[in-house]
């Protein structure tokens, strides 16, 4: 009997500790958010699981530890306190992206060995990129539209099961490094200061990998043999020449100014396309420079931590179509499940759609469905509102 009791006791203490929250991680998060208050308040208090209320956070299975952060866009703004994120040993995804944080790269980062998924970008992070060599799981990395300075660590050439790396529109300078890595699918070091000629290893990408640098995919140059009899030029081919290459430099010119002009006008232009299923690249449809114009805009009360590339990157299936364009049911990266529905032929300014949006995020009645967010560009309307699975109301209304 005694034996039988110690067995029973050991098993409930297991199960106790199996499905204890992860105290220490859930104190450094609050630590982090004390310290670097976001813009959109997020539903963390002490009180509340974490591993099953907080909003942004992803813990393992038996919910031992934390191993996902993703709160893009939540309006934080400085620099990331030390000693707190740095703290959750377990953390494998972070996202961060579409912030205003700013300061250098954390030192303290460093402690995070497990870390896998990396995003940071669309912030103000300054000086040097982080010494990668830590970091042996790393598989995507987008620290793209910040402003890192100095050279492109050659670490990076240790980190064996990176698939994507993204440092774009930084002011990165130097050459860039010898990196073989077999399983890297996606590269972009687009629109930074790099120079010399792209290494062979990374020859497989497309040039726009590389545009927006000083830097030449191969060896274009050609060295002429010099002779006694081909010592001197004749007068006429090098006036040749000369007029040849004043009418390149002004064909050039004319196109740059062109790309320039073209460049300016669509920066702001939101070209992506919701499509009937699969997976939305947020990197072919989100402006570069993704300003305050180009974000979501959510309601005060509203708990949703993903933004636009979230929502885009979501796999999407249509739910209806009526006169004012689809719906579509979208189901994020984290299971959170949202309606989308894409706006068409609505020839609306931005102040007069911001207008209406917030008339209609005023409707508050347990029969009408809260408009939870909403996007505005020239090209692009959308609204987003909670997902119900108990069937549309044509189903209910008509028993189907």
């Amino acid at each position: 009997m005694g034996h039988f009791l110690f067995s029973v006791y050991l098993i409930g203490l297991l199960v106790f500790q199996g499905n204890a929250e992860p105290v220490e991680d859930k104190k450094a998060l609050l630590e982090f958010v004390e310290k670097l208050q976001p813009f959109r308040p997020l539903n963390w208090n002490l009180s509340s699981s974490i591993c099953t209320s907080w909003n942004g956070v992803t813990c393992s299975q038996d919910q031992s530890q934390i191993i996902a952060i993703r709160l893009p866009g939540v309006g934080f703004n400085g620099t990331i306190p030390p000693n707190t994120i740095s703290r959750i040993k377990g953390l494998q995804k972070l996202s961060l992206r579409s912030n205003f944080i700013t300061g250098h790269f954390p030192y303290d980062f460093i402690n995070l060995k497990n870390l896998s998924f990396l995003y940071l970008q669309f912030n103000n992070f300054i000086g040097p990129l982080p010494d990668f060599a830590v970091w042996n799981n790393l598989s995507v990395v987008n620290l793209s539209n910040n402003r890192f300075i100095g050279e492109i660590p050659l670490s990076l050439s240790n980190l064996s099961h990176l698939a994507c790396l993204n440092l774009a529109n930084n002011s990165l300078s130097g050459e860039i490094p010898y990196i073989n890595l077999p399983l890297l699918k996606k590269l972009n070091l687009s629109n930074n200061n790099l120079q010399g000629v792209v290494p062979v290893s990374l020859q497989r990408f497309p040039k726009s990998a590389f545009a927006g640098n000083n830097v030449s995919i191969g060896t274009f140059s050609q060295r002429f043999p010099k002779s006694e009899k081909h010592r001197r030029i004749g007068g006429t081919l090098v006036l040749g020449i000369i007029v040849v290459g004043a009418f390149i430099c002004f064909a050039a010119l004319v196109v740059f100014i062109f790309v320039l002009c073209s460049k300016k006008k669509d920066e702001d232009v939101f070209i992506g396309k919701l499509e009937k299923g699969g997976k939305m690249s947020p990197e072919k449809v989100v402006s570069r420079n993704q300003d305050a114009n180009n974000k979501l805009f959510f309601f005060e009360e509203c708990n949703y931590a993903f933004d636009l590339e979230d929502l885009l990157r979501a796999s999407a299936e249509v739910l209806g179509k009526g006169t004012f364009g689809a719906a579509y049911k979208a189901v994020l990266e984290d299971a959170t499940t949202v309606v989308v529905k894409r706006l068409k032929e609505v020839a609306v300014g931005k102040k007069d759609f911001e207008q209406h949006m917030n008339i209609v995020g005023s409707l508050k009645h347990e029969n009408v469905v809260e408009l939870k967010a909403y996007y505005y560009s020239k090209d692009e309307k959308l609204v987003v509102y909670d997902y119900y699975s108990q069937g549309s109301i044509s189903a209910l209304l008509h028993g189907m």
